[in-house]
């Protein structure tokens, strides 16, 4: 057990029972941190400011016996672990059969399952004709360094109802009664392989008042943000969504695109009409492969993730102390986005990626994933051939290369690398049926509607924006 852990500030957790590691490659990219001439996002103020803010914010997190959770409990008669008042989330049991019924057997594991829809909304407001958004300093149970850049107002719907009888969620009424102009409004999901059939609903509303700014908030222009972006663990995987699904600053012109808009959506839907992907919820006693200790649900061959229960102390949260499970991953997740120029016009190189906890079964992924808790036996069509593509190209090939933090406040330690890098322009455009390529603005039409981007795939749509 991890006794008087401590996440804040730009340290690490320490103790006896990390999380087990691992992961593809070095934790920085090619290129550093890129600078930017606007104030906030690199000077001296915004990291005095955000330092301060993680120590104010200073959280303890301990890992606990399962026995040691106040208000949880297993079910005794599925083993599915719940919260006593039925709200918040609980962790079941999942059954796979990658290709149907009548094909390989498939796996069994524990999935998050959260039905109910929170809120990710950004405030926006201009000042001197440009335009901020309004991000806090939030430290998350799971956040490798304690405090990040978050959304204005990030809650789950028995957070800001406020079953946990806490405080009030700052801002929420700009949000729930829209006031203001909505500028974003779209339901997305979040990691397809740890949440079953999950959804948040991404916001960004711009206000002409201007309303009282707490310690933790401090408006940014996007420019700042995408030069934060270059850092890693800083702008949160909730901020990242959002941020992902504004409005071009440019409308989508089609012209030079070796698809249309048509064709793209056209190529994703008979994708998931050949995907025979079933997942079946069974209780998480019934699950195989996985063993059940005191401490943890850990799978038999020591890999993908774990569940584990923290004890969290947070002072100047809505709720200064709590206990909770969380899902732990063994090793750093990967998510490349390859493209290449057609015709004079960039394009991503995309595919239909099944994932077990899809509300449709799959969405629009990166060229390459590897996301912890991933199934190994995923059949070969299944995987990502352009792999081995990646792993070859030269380091000045290499756009974007940095470590990110997930979600915080369910994934106890959960990064991904994530790339952007650039083929050479006589890279083959025939390609495998379950990928496709994609122009940023025909992606970023899509983010204007649930369902199609998944959320890793968002995340690199947002640092692909910080490079131009």
């Amino acid at each position: 057990m991890v006794n008087g852990t401590r996440t804040g500030g730009h340290g690490t957790r320490s103790g006896g029972n990390e999380p087990c590691t691992g992961g593809d490659g070095p934790r920085a990219g090619a290129n550093g941190p890129r600078t930017s001439a606007n104030r906030a996002g690199t000077d001296a103020g915004f990291d005095a400011w955000f330092a301060e803010r993680a120590r104010v914010n200073e959280q303890r997190v301990e890992t606990i016996p399962f026995s040691a959770l106040s208000g949880w409990d297993f079910d005794p008669a599925t083993g599915d672990l719940r919260h006593h008042t039925g709200r918040f989330f609980s962790v079941r049991g999942l059954h796979v059969r990658p290709a149907g019924p009548g094909g390989p057997p498939g796996w069994s594991q524990p999935i998050i399952d959260q039905p109910e829809i929170g809120v990710l909304g950004i405030l926006a407001r201009t000042f001197d004709g440009v335009r901020h958004f309004l991000l806090q300093a939030k430290a998350e149970p799971g956040n490798i360094n304690g405090v990040q850049l978050s959304p204005t107002v990030q809650a789950t719907r028995s957070n800001y109802t406020r079953v946990h009888r806490g405080g009030s969620v700052r801002y929420l009424e700009h949000f729930t009664d829209r006031r203001g102009r909505v500028l974003v409004d779209v339901l997305q999901s979040e990691q397809g392989s740890w949440f079953l059939r999950k959804r948040n609903r991404n916001m960004v509303v711009e206000v002409d008042d201007d309303p009282p700014v707490h310690d933790d908030f401090r408006w940014f222009t996007l420019d700042e943000i995408r030069a934060l972006l270059h850092r890693d663990n800083l702008v949160n995987m909730d901020a990242r969504t959002v941020l992902s699904c504004l409005p071009p600053e440019h409308p989508a012109d089609e012209h030079g695109a070796l698809h249309s808009l048509t064709e793209v959506t056209g190529w994703f839907t008979e994708a998931k009409t050949r995907c025979e992907m079933t997942a079946e919820v069974v209780p998480l006693t019934g699950i195989t492969g996985w063993r059940r200790t005191p401490t943890e649900i850990a799978s038999e061959d020591g890999g993908r993730f774990r569940v584990i229960a923290v004890d969290v102390t947070a002072p100047h949260r809505e709720v200064p102390a709590w206990t909770q499970p969380m899902l732990a991953p063994c090793a750093q997740g990967l998510a490349a986005l390859l493209y290449r120029t057609i015709g004079g016009v960039p394009h991503f190189l995309v595919q239909a990626q099944a994932q077990e906890g899809c509300l449709d079964k799959l969405e629009i992924g990166p060229t390459v994933t590897r996301v912890p808790g991933e199934h190994g036996g995923l059949p070969a069509d299944m995987r990502s051939p352009f792999r081995d593509v990646l792993d070859s190209l030269s380091p000045d090939r290499i756009r974007y290369d940095r470590v990110q933090s997930e979600e915080g406040g369910r994934f106890f330690a959960a990064e991904t690398r994530y790339v952007i890098a650039e083929l050479d322009e006589d890279f083959p455009t025939e390609v495998p049926s379950r990928f496709c390529w994609a122009t940023p603005g025909q992606l970023k039409e899509l983010l204007r509607h649930s369902h199609y981007v998944n959320i890793e795939a968002r995340t690199l749509v947002a640092c692909a924006e910080a490079l131009a």
